[in-house]
């Protein structure tokens, strides 16, 4: 759609019911504030520029918005005078002239582009106004739009000013609005406060467009996408629902889900065709799974990238920074952080590898740890391809494991190993005859002892 689009995004509200020492707007959806969803959603629409009205955490809430769009204008709204009030507020973006104009809430972080470019398309095919509206099964509490047999919107009205036969109406307000930019100025600024809250209503706009015989139309969304969150309750269902959006996404594409219900993704999260994810695993920000990897259960996946063929899992964690090359494997309880793991390298278990490099077909035993942080700087490990590194050995950084090197189980490794080297860094084993006896009998007398002095039979 070539026409030109301001997206005013409303952002200011002190959303007292969160509970919170942010602003409602900042708070998360799959790890992206509010905010920064609905920002996605107007770009993705054919937004050609955003304007958030602000309030409390101005600051805070400017650089979400700026995390998702170019040169985005802002206004403050100093009071809280009603929705219509709280659009005129970015007056100066509306004068710079935009041929669509849509208003926005920043608390609704489900609401879908397409719907969006539905609402654009009414202007085009003619409507000053379209109004987006929803079916409720309980509409208690909404305001009604009450439409002609034509399709046209005749009037929003509250409940409390509503007869019996219009509360019967299912058909809701979802605030989200869209009209045309040429007349948006004096409309907005006919909005009258002569109500019993004085304030300005932006749903006054509907009978200000039809006084001047102006086509005003309604389109309708899913309840779901128009939910607002004013409470961690509501916070938590807008969760679920997106959750459950990109679940069904995901397996569509081609990725399976053994139990999606338990499978958390992250707002960017990026998982390949025949990719196999197993229950309760947790992806974090910036992770990327190419196909045919297998995530088994109960992991915890953050700013990693994990090639064809690899796995990981059950019960690993994978830190920021980590690249799992193909048929690479990192196994239970193993955490690894910053770190390249070559093609079919193995990591089985109980494993710690942080900061370091590990060759192809390099083979970590159990137990192994990198020791990468000396107590003021971190430091990196080497390991060539096909080494092997024995169990319960502590590679102490900067340390290099050379190519086809071989580690002995239990060694702490402080100097690099030359390529096809064995290093052994222990203690001999000394080896002392009957001295288990000894020591069995004695902790036996002394036991004995104790409980003889406490007037116990033994």
């Amino acid at each position: 759609m070539a026409r030109s689009c301001l997206s005013i995004i409303l952002a200011a509200g002190d959303g007292t019911r969160m509970k919170s020492q942010r602003s409602k707007v900042l708070h998360e959806v799959a790890g992206l504030p509010m905010i920064r969803h609905v920002v996605r959603a107007a770009v993705a629409a054919g937004s050609t520029r955003i304007a958030a009205v602000l309030g409390r955490d101005g600051g805070l809430v400017e650089r979400a918005v700026r995390e998702e769009t170019a040169e985005p204008a802002f206004a403050q709204q100093h009071e809280r005078l009603g929705t219509g009030h709280a659009v005129l507020a970015a007056r100066e973006a509306i004068a710079d002239g935009f041929d669509d104009i849509l208003v926005l809430f920043g608390d609704t972080p489900l609401i879908r582009p397409e719907t969006l470019l539905r609402a654009r398309a009414a202007l085009v095919a003619g409507a000053q106004i379209c109004v987006v509206g929803f079916r409720a099964d309980d509409p208690t509490g909404y305001g009604r739009l009450l439409v002609d047999p034509d399709g046209q919107l005749l009037a929003i009205r509250e409940e409390k000013d509503a007869s019996d036969a219009e509360r019967s109406v299912t058909l809701c307000n979802a605030g989200v609005m869209a009209f045309r930019g040429e007349d948006a100025l004096s409309m907005l600024e006919a909005i009258g406060n002569a109500n019993a809250k004085g304030e300005y209503y932006l749903t006054d706009l509907v009978a200000i467009a039809r006084g001047r015989e102006m086509s005003v139309t309604v389109i309708e969304a899913g309840g779901e996408e128009v939910l607002g969150v004013n409470t961690r309750v509501e916070l938590a269902a807008v969760e679920t629902i997106w959750q459950e959006r990109r679940r069904r996404e995901a397996m569509l594409a081609g990725v399976t889900l053994l139990d999606p219900a338990t499978v958390h993704f992250s707002h960017d999260t990026q998982v390949g065709q025949d990719a196999l994810i197993e229950p309760n695993v947790v992806f974090g920000p910036g992770v990327t799974v190419a196909g045919g990897a297998t995530i088994h259960a109960f992991c915890h996946l953050e700013g990693c990238r994990i090639e064809a063929g690899a796995t990981v899992g059950p019960f690993a964690r994978l830190r920021p920074g980590t690249h799992l090359g193909p048929d690479a494997k990192v196994g239970n309880f193993c955490e690894v952080k910053n770190a390249e793991v070559a093609e079919g390298a193995k990591i089985n278990h109980l494993s710690y590898v942080g900061d370091a490099s590990v060759g192809a077909r390099a083979n970590i035993g159990a137990g192994t740890i990198t020791c990468n942080y000396d107590g003021a700087s971190k430091h990196r490990t080497q390991i060539g391809a096909d080494a092997f590194v024995g169990s319960n050995s502590s590679l102490v950084a900067p340390v290099r494991v050379g190519t086809m090197a071989y580690v002995g189980s239990g060694s702490v490794v402080t100097q690099d190993v030359p390529d096809e080297a064995l290093a052994i860094a222990r203690g001999r084993q000394v080896t002392k005859d009957g001295r288990g006896r000894e020591i069995a009998e004695r902790n036996r007398a002394a036991k004995a002892a104790k409980a003889a002095k406490a007037g116990k039979t033994p």
